[in-house]
């Protein structure tokens, strides 16, 4: 009898919540507001990172960046503050080391306070074959991309769940939700983090802290520099996206609660297809797509 009733109530909500998500597309969600947050952001010294800071500070927020590049964070800081933010605070951090992640951690939370928005933002990639990858890189690459995640959530997540407040940012990429020829480690990394992520959630949801919410970030290249010299093969179905579009998309998805945001909107229905279809298939159309031949003139960002 269990059974029975549980399959049916199972049943009624998996019709109501495609009927709420078919509304949604019409009628956008509110948007919560983040005056007041603590938002810490990882990776902030430039890119994605430091466009959010701008973003969420104008906002009301307080920001707290983290990068291991002094430079970069200097230029954050006052690019917020001509933003007209007052409340911004900059931390030196190396993510790839998790006593230099729980120091810091443990001087934010004395000098700022509890975050309450953790955007994991932080992110290196190799970009060669995987026999020509260094171990070191390889090693950098998890630690940078997946463990800091672990980390970080680690020093934070606990304030969130005695408030049963908070929300946790994972920017992650198109290339953890399929392998692409020479981001071997950095597929790896990313595919970590999003289970990562996911599985926090569903912790969450098991604990009854419904108030922490979780939004993964899943874009194609952004032009930031961190790909440079790579090319899409058809641009007008999957293009190289403009960094301040990507950054206005992941504040909507945080401040509209947005579990998953996929960017460009074509990869919601490229994934679909590579989660039903036979793998023949799917190299067929990994291989249309480019991905077997868009590392091939890799560059990346010019070291300084």
């Amino acid at each position: 009898m269990n059974f029975l009733l549980e399959t049916l109530q199972t049943i009624g909500l998996t019709v109501y919540y495609l009927l709420e998500s078919l509304v949604f597309l019409v009628v956008p969600r509110r948007k919560k507001s983040v005056s007041g947050e603590i938002v810490l952001i990882t990776g902030a010294g430039s890119g994605i990172g430091r466009l959010l800071a701008v973003k969420f500070a104008s906002l009301g927020a307080t920001v707290v960046l983290w990068d291991i590049n002094q430079e970069g964070l200097k230029e954050t800081s006052r690019l917020v503050k001509e933003n007209g933010a007052e409340r911004v605070h900059c931390y030196i951090c190396d993510c790839s080391k998790r006593q230099d992640i729980y120091r810091v951690a443990d001087q934010v939370k004395k000098e700022v306070g509890d975050v309450s928005i953790l955007v994991n933002n932080a992110g290196i990639v190799t970009g060669k074959r995987f026999l020509d990858s260094p171990d070191s890189l390889v090693e950098k690459t998890m630690e940078v991309n997946t463990m800091a995640h672990f980390w970080t959530y680690k020093a934070f997540l606990p304030a969130m769940m005695a408030s049963n407040h908070g929300h946790l940012v994972s920017i992650a990429s198109s290339a953890g939700l399929t392998g692409v020829s020479s981001l071997s480690d950095y597929c790896s990394s990313k595919f970590a983090a999003i289970g990562f992520a996911e599985s926090v959630n569903l912790e969450m949801r098991a604990l009854r802290r419904s108030g922490i919410k979780t939004t993964i970030v899943c874009p194609f290249f952004i032009n930031t520099g961190m790909f440079d010299g790579c090319v899409t093969k058809w641009p007008h179905l999957l293009p190289t996206l403009d960094p301040e579009y990507v950054a206005a998309k992941i504040v909507t998805a945080v401040r509209r609660d947005q579990e998953i945001l996929l960017l460009p909107r074509s990869l919601y229905f490229i994934f679909a297809l590579k989660n039903i279809l036979p793998v023949k298939i799917t190299v067929l159309l990994m291989d249309y797509l480019g991905c077997l031949h868009t590392m091939d003139t890799f560059k990346g960002r010019a070291k300084k």
